[in-house]
């Protein structure tokens, strides 16, 4: 009987000694879970109250029954201090689970935000260029100033001939024919803008008599012996260079000799000549034939850079029937009625000769009356004359005229303008 009585206070002893320091454990882990049941009614989300209440109560009992296994040795834990108490488990409850979740949402919210430090520059990620972009940007830059090199030099063209300059003689000099010399500056400007060429040019004037075509002649030569040498400008004159009684032969050989050489001079100093051949319709057939070889595209370098003029009669008569007939119509004013009488002209002249299916044909329309008054006070202006007003009409209704409706157009146009003042 001695023997459990001495095990008895033994035992009471080494209880003591385990109890002491797990009630300080017991007494930390319920403060620190009712720290956290306060944080966790805070930032919880309120519908979920109930739950947790029922998962505590859950947890609660287990840890109850959990001392009951323990034996009489661990009855004090049982009593009402100890009620309220949990054991220490690494199991996640769902308070643990909602405060983790709870934090991860709250960090990724601050991971989004990227902070830079204040003294460094932002710059996007490096791409890598091709070099193939680069040599397509230097090539369209070298192609740009090709072009604009290429524009100067027709600039520089142009200036050296100074066409502007023909353009206001002409409109000044040239009465009655405004359509003729805009045709004929077009296609100067056009041709003389490049020294390359796959043909001459080649301008043909036609028209009755006295209407201007050899005036016009006259002022290009002019112009272009100002502009260059006088050995690039021939004036050609069927009946001073061939008269009658020469051989066409002849005539054909000092043509074609005169041609060759300047063309040949011309292309040395890289200039264009001009060839004004005045009186085509007294040409003979051997000449007009000459003539058509220079004209062809299939020759060498320097016939191709050329300027042909031709000055002639030939399809006169269907111009001024052209121009009685439409005087009304107001025709010679538009479009419409220089194809017109193009398509009259063309066909006549290459009946006479196949050479003009490879010239620009520019026809020359009648003269009006007020026309010839303006002949008359050019022409007395440049003989130093006072030019009346009275006295230059009484000498222009000296003159014949086609008369339809309300217009009055010269028979000769202004061809007799010069005759008439001398005898002043």
């Amino acid at each position: 009987e001695e023997v459990p009585g001495t095990e008895i206070p033994a035992a009471s002893k080494k209880m003591s000694s385990i109890s002491s320091p797990l009630r300080a454990i017991i007494r930390l882990r319920r403060r620190y879970l009712v720290q956290k049941k306060s944080h966790l009614h805070l930032e919880l989300p309120r519908e979920k109250s109930s739950q947790l209440v029922h998962t505590r109560l859950l947890q609660r009992q287990l840890s109850l029954n959990r001392t009951n296994l323990y034996g009489s040795s661990m009855s004090f834990f049982n009593q009402t201090s100890f009620k309220t108490s949990q054991y220490f488990t690494f199991d996640t409850s769902v308070e643990q689970y909602a405060m983790k979740k709870f934090r991860r949402k709250k960090n990724h919210r601050k991971s989004r935000i990227v902070l830079y430090p204040d003294k460094t520059k932002r710059y996007l990620p490096t791409e890598e260029k091709s070099k193939a972009k680069r040599c397509l940007l230097l090539l369209i830059v070298i192609i740009f100033f090709q072009i604009l090199n290429a524009i100067e030099n027709l600039d520089d063209n142009l200036q050296k001939y100074d066409l502007d300059g023909l353009e206001k003689t002409m409109h000044r000099e040239v009465f009655g024919q405004k359509v003729a010399v805009e045709s004929i500056m077009e296609l100067l400007k056009d041709y003389l803008a490049t020294h390359i060429h796959n043909k001459p040019l080649v301008i043909s004037l036609n028209g009755p008599t006295g209407v201007g075509k050899s005036h016009v002649g006259w002022l290009l030569a002019k112009h272009f012996r100002s502009v260059m040498d006088n050995d690039f400008v021939l004036q050609y004159f069927v009946m001073h260079h061939c008269p009658n009684g020469v051989a066409p032969l002849t005539c054909e050989i000092d043509l074609s000799k005169k041609i060759s050489d300047m063309v040949t001079r011309a292309e040395i100093e890289e200039k264009i000549p001009l060839f004004i051949l005045d009186e085509v319709e007294l040409m003979s057939p051997v000449l007009l034939d000459t003539l058509s070889r220079f004209f062809e595209p299939n020759q060498t370098n320097e016939f191709l850079n050329a300027i042909y003029i031709l000055i002639s009669n030939i399809g006169g008569g269907e111009i001024t029937k052209f121009v009685i007939q439409n005087a009304s119509a107001e025709l010679l004013h538009q479009q419409r009625g220089a194809e017109e009488l193009l398509s009259v002209v063309r066909p006549v002249l290459i009946d006479a000769h196949p050479l003009w299916k490879s010239a620009d044909i520019i026809p020359f329309v009648l003269l009006e009356k007020t026309h010839v008054i303006n002949c008359f006070t050019e022409e007395m202006r440049r003989e130093g004359l006072y030019p009346d007003q009275k006295h230059i009409e009484n000498l222009a209704s000296q003159l014949s005229y086609y008369t339809t409706g309300d217009k009055q157009y010269s028979r000769m146009g202004c061809k007799q303008v010069v005759a008439q003042v001398n005898l002043l």
